[in-house]
């Protein structure tokens, strides 16, 4: 009986959705009278739903008469690009904490901040507890030293003249001389030591995909497990590669 039974849809969100999908089929633009041919709908109802996408973004109408979409739908479109992006990286974050036993992070570039795009913890593998607003506090950490030294001089002197290098522990490093030239250590890793916060440090990798996307790669665990972390910078550099194989696939 379950298996059989239909669900219950919404027609009036399924006409909604056929006659966005014939505006989006438009690119500059179609009447009303037009659209309800192409969707079978009553010409008042068309009107109706164009009136309400219109009130909600998703809609407009020109000087002309004629609907285009709206500005609505290009913001959900680069949300859907984010959850395309998560979708093609978490399962290599929660493959990566499985195998080091520490939390898993992935930071991007992205219109001149750095922000922390995914996190994959668990009970055995908790996170760092981000009581500073990331984008405040790439400075102190490894996703951000990572990050930073990817970036080319005009852009790291516009970024940290932006973001002031608070001290957030004893260990932050607060000179900037002294942070560019600590950006990245041996084996190419961006390390952490108690920076953003006592009893927890990190290491990052890079991970680029050659069309201008820059980004980092890290793990938390507690500092005597760093030596442990830093001499496994191969399977971080691996994952890091399977990152940005899947990104650059990714459409």
């Amino acid at each position: 009986m379950e298996e059989t039974r239909r669900p219950t849809l919404i027609a009036s969100v399924q006409r909604a959705l056929r006659l966005m999908e014939a505006v989006a089929s438009h690119p500059s633009g179609a009447p009303a009278k037009q659209l309800a041919r192409e969707t079978d709908l009553p010409l008042a109802t068309t009107y109706h739903l164009l009136r309400t996408l219109a009130h909600e973004g998703y809609a407009t109408r020109l000087s002309d008469g004629v609907w285009v979409l709206g500005h609505r739908v290009q913001t959900l479109h680069g949300r859907t690009r984010m959850q395309q992006l998560l979708t093609a990286v978490r399962p290599s974050l929660a493959g990566l904490r499985d195998e080091l036993g520490a939390a898993a992070y992935f930071g991007l570039h992205v219109d001149g901040e750095i922000r922390l795009v995914d996190v994959a913890d668990g009970p055995r593998a908790p996170r760092v507890d981000l009581w500073v607003g990331f984008e405040d506090a790439a400075h102190a950490t490894a996703i951000g030293k990572c990050v930073l030294a990817q970036l080319d001089d005009g852009q790291r002197r516009d970024y940290l003249s932006r973001h002031p290098l608070v001290d957030l522990t004893p260990h932050t490093v607060t000179e900037p001389r002294r942070l560019l030239r600590g950006l990245s250590g041996p084996a190419g890793l961006s390390l952490d030591r108690e920076e953003y916060a006592l009893g927890t440090s990190c290491a990052a990798v890079a991970v680029a995909d050659g069309n201008g996307m820059i980004g980092a790669l890290a793990v938390s665990c507690r500092p005597r497990r760093l030596p442990r972390i830093e001499s496994s910078a191969h399977r971080l550099r691996a994952t890091a590669a399977k990152i940005q194989r899947t990104l650059t696939l990714t459409p």
